[in-house]
């Protein structure tokens, strides 16, 4: 657009000459006049763009019946027309005709000149207002250029728009349609959009038909295009019902269309809307297709709206249209993640007997999911099932199956899928290294996971410190301390930013190893890296404080922790009322679980587990009780370890029939007993004598569950041989070899039983058979044996074993060495007994 500006030399003398016009004297020598010598006149100024050529004489007679022939005189320069165009209206005042602004739009339009046109469209519709018929001035406009009519109607189309004049805009391309005058696909987009702000769906319904026509094969949805713009002004009610409205007239809707408005809403998470649409489209049409399906149910499940996605797939089965690989890889997936691995696993082999071809990725999240619920027995049979299939593995398939190796403790199977990676010709990522190195660490074999992190060095790869931290790991389980303090600060060097998690790990093997100095310089070190303990950290460090036996101590950092902002959870509070059970500080411990009350932490059953025990531990039984009746009531509900720890302490305190009326309440309730709850009550029947009682509960066992375990033998056989019932302590023994594998402690208790009946013949043989099976004695299983001999005077092979136990590097006790100094004084006072007088004197 050329500007009329008044600052522009030409527009300062054209307005010059203006003036002096209106100021000529009657008596000047005037030229001869005439209309065509004036037009003339004047188009040669402006042609040339020289105001100085205006003649003043000219420009007073100027009128304006006269424009309009200027105007046409200008069509070969439509810049020169536009600069007299706007200097006769701008700087004489003149008006032009509605005929000279069309035919100079015309001309403008036939040079493209689009934005000098829009302007000049602007100023005719504020002369002359939105009621004049201007489809009609331009068409009668037509006679005198060789103008494009789809472009000029186009141009009015978009135009009309702009100034608000709706009405003629829809009017103008109805015309054009009628007449078969192509349109802009700009233009009509331009029309719809405003039509859609100004919320005139009816008039879009009333042209549906016609613009969808003209817009056939321009790759333009109309219906797709509205319901955007609805959706986009947040009409999605007035959406729905231009869907209907669509419907009911007759037009026949693309489902693809309503496809993409579908998973724009769900995207969006106007799930919702979505429902409601997908609601329309079930009800009025079109009919849904597999993919309206896919996107809804993929909605769900992503909300884990698992009910609801199975629904519309058997909503699918029921109006024949059949899921595909798309739908089944949704919805097994997603009841997967969840959890819900019955359902899971009923679709996925579903989608395999209806012969859906289950691509690698859909194996792979089963068999990740079976990985992630601790189940790998059941992910590598997926992975079968899958090279069954003849689907070849990917990368992410082996990463997931090494893991899965890896839990179950096959580590050398797992490093043979890892050479199948590196043959295949897959790189194995971060994630896949990280996996085996886990697995060998979590073996013990920490000389290969450092082997393969270095391999993993020297190709390139930077670990992150999820793999520093499960070598970390690794070395801390391990009790190699000083090489994960080494490795850490390596690491560190490298440029790698620990993180809490590090530190905890850190902190805590150096409880494990009772380094507590240690642990507290690594605390100490969390400060400098500007980590902040949390809530993990404070707990482990109190734990190995107690552990020590220093409980002052832990609850002194304790106190000085929660006055600097730390709140402790249940497993603090649980972890010093630990503590003060162990170290007998009933009072301590009492006064910590009212302190975590009143500062609005709920006691856990593991904290009232430990305070049963410590009650029970300081006799004090009728407040066991009346804590156990108290949470039992009001929650939280009792474990199997409550239960069980009632019952210890019942029978501790020698009051067996109550112990056993809390095991019948037992086997009434939903809490039922286990091998070791049994195996306590059966211990207490042998210590009190009632053989009977023990064994009636040991064949309870074996009718009902749980399975008798190496501990409830040992305790029978004892209890026969301290009732002098050799024979049943032995066929037991035997009954123990075929079911269970026995300890050293079974052993130990034989043993004994051998020994106090002076049997040390086959005492010596119960010990070789032990070790023979593979066991370690202990220094009470040596002890027994040796005492063994001692007591039938078999000194000599009493001080063999002895021998024998200091070179395998098991410590006397104090009754050992007590039993062997006792003896030898009294072999060699035996000796002195039966030696001469005359001999003693020499």
């Amino acid at each position: 657009m050329i500007p009329a500006s008044s600052s522009s030399p030409v527009s300062k003398l054209l307005l010059l000459l203006t003036r002096r016009c209106r100021s000529l004297s009657p008596y000047s020598t005037l030229p001869p006049f005439s209309s065509k010598t004036l037009i003339h006149h004047i188009s040669n100024a402006f042609l040339q763009n020289n105001p100085k050529l205006l003649n003043p004489h000219f420009l007073s007679k100027l009128q304006p019946h006269h424009l309009h022939p200027i105007l046409l005189s200008l069509q070969s320069n439509p810049v020169s027309a536009l600069r007299f165009f706007d200097w006769s209206h701008g700087s004489l005042g003149l008006h032009h005709s509605p005929q000279s602004f069309c035919d100079l739009i015309h001309l403008l339009l036939r040079h493209r000149m689009l934005a000098p046109a829009s302007r000049l469209f602007d100023t005719m519709v504020g002369q002359f207002g939105s009621q004049f018929n201007y489809f009609a001035a331009f068409s009668d406009c037509f006679r005198n250029h060789s103008s494009d009519v789809s472009l000029v109607c186009s141009f009015l189309i978009e135009n009309f728009c702009r100034n608000g004049m709706l009405d003629s805009s829809v009017d103008t391309f109805i015309r054009m349609y009628k007449l078969g005058v192509p349109v802009s696909p700009y233009a009509l987009s331009r029309m719809l959009n405003c039509l859609v702000d100004a919320n005139h769906v009816d008039m879009i319904l009333d042209a549906y038909g016609e613009i969808c026509s003209a817009l056939r094969g321009q790759q333009f949805c109309v219906y797709e295009f509205v319901m955007v713009g609805l959706l986009n002004k947040g009409r999605f009610e007035t959406g729905l019902e231009f869907h209907s409205a669509l419907i009911d007239r007759g037009f026949s809707l693309d489902i693809v269309a309503c496809n993409k408005i579908l998973k724009r809403l769900c995207k969006e998470n106007q799930v919702g809307d979505g429902e409601d649409f997908f609601t329309v489209l079930l009800k009025v049409g079109p009919k849904p297709n597999v993919v309206t399906f896919s996107t809804m149910i993929n909605r769900y499940c992503k909300d884990g709206k698992l009910e609801e996605a199975k629904k519309l797939y058997k909503i699918m089965i029921e109006k024949g249209i059949g899921p595909d690989l798309v739908v089944y890889s949704i919805l097994v997936d997603g009841f997967f993640k969840a959890g819900k691995f019955e359902e899971g696993c009923w679709l996925f082999s579903a989608a395999l007997d209806c012969g859906i071809k289950l691509d690698v990725v859909i194996f792979s999240s089963v068999m990740d999911a079976y990985v992630r619920i601790g189940d790998p027995v059941k992910s590598v049979e997926v992975y079968r099932r899958m090279l069954k299939e003849g689907i070849s593995p990917n990368s992410v398939s082996y990463t997931i199956l090494i893991n899965s190796m890896c839990q179950d403790g096959k580590v050398v199977e797992a490093c043979g899928i890892f050479g199948r990676i590196l043959k295949c010709g897959f790189v194995p990522s971060i994630l896949t290294y990280s996996s085996l190195i886990e697995g060998m660490c979590k073996i013990g074999n920490l000389k290969d996971a450092f082997q393969l992190y270095e391999s993993m060095i020297k190709m390139g790869y930077e670990p992150d410190i999820i793999l520093y931290g499960v070598l970390l790991n690794g070395l801390c389980k391990n009790g190699l301390m000083g090489d994960a303090l080494r490795f850490f600060f390596q690491a560190v060097h490298r440029g790698v930013k620990p993180n809490v998690y590090t530190f905890n790990m850190l902190i805590d093997g150096c409880c494990r190893l009772k380094r507590l100095r240690d642990a507290v310089k690594v605390y100490i070190q969390m400060g400098i890296y500007n980590i902040k303990p949390d809530v993990v950290t404070n707990t482990v460090l109190i734990k190995g404080i107690s552990e020590v036996g220093r409980l002052n101590d832990a609850l002194v950092f304790f106190f000085q922790s929660v006055k600097k902002g730390f709140l402790p959870d249940v497993v603090t509070y649980c972890t010093l009322i630990d503590g003060c059970c162990k170290q007998k500080h009933l009072h301590a411990g009492l006064w910590l679980f009212e302190m975590m009350q009143r500062n609005g932490v709920n006691p856990d059953i593991a904290i009232y587990n430990v305070l049963i025990n410590m009650l029970f531990k300081e006799n004090c039984i009728d407040a066991a009780q009346e804590v156990f009746e108290r949470f039992a009531e009001s929650g939280p509900e009792p474990d199997i370890i409550t239960y069980n720890t009632m019952i210890c302490g019942y029978c501790f305190q020698r009051r067996l029939e109550v112990a056993v009326q809390l095991f019948e309440e037992m086997m009434q309730g939903q809490c039922k007993p286990n091998a070791i709850t049994c195996t306590i009550l059966i211990d207490a029947f042998c210590k009190e004598g009632k053989m009977d009682d023990a064994m009636l509960m040991f064949d309870k066992m074996h009718e009902r569950d749980p399975e008798p375990n190496v501990v409830t033998y040992s305790c029978l056989i004892d209890g026969f041989f301290k009732s002098e019932n050799t024979k049943s302590a032995f066929e037991l023994h035997e009954e123990m070899l075929k079911s269970v594998s026995p300890n050293i402690v079974s052993y130990s208790i034989l043993i004994d039983g051998l020994c106090k009946r002076g049997l040390v013949e086959k005492a010596s043989l119960a010990f070789h058979c032990a070790i023979n099976r593979g066991l370690v004695p202990d220094v009470i299983a040596y002890g027994i044996l040796i005492r063994g001999y001692c007591k039938v005077g078999r000194t000599a092979e009493g001080l063999v074993l002895y021998g024998r136990m200091l070179t395998s590097g098991i410590m006397p006790d104090a009754v050992i060495q007590r039993t062997i100094a006792e003896h030898i004084l009294e072999t060699d006072r035996r000796k002195c007994e039966s030696t001469p007088n005359h001999m003693i004197c020499r």
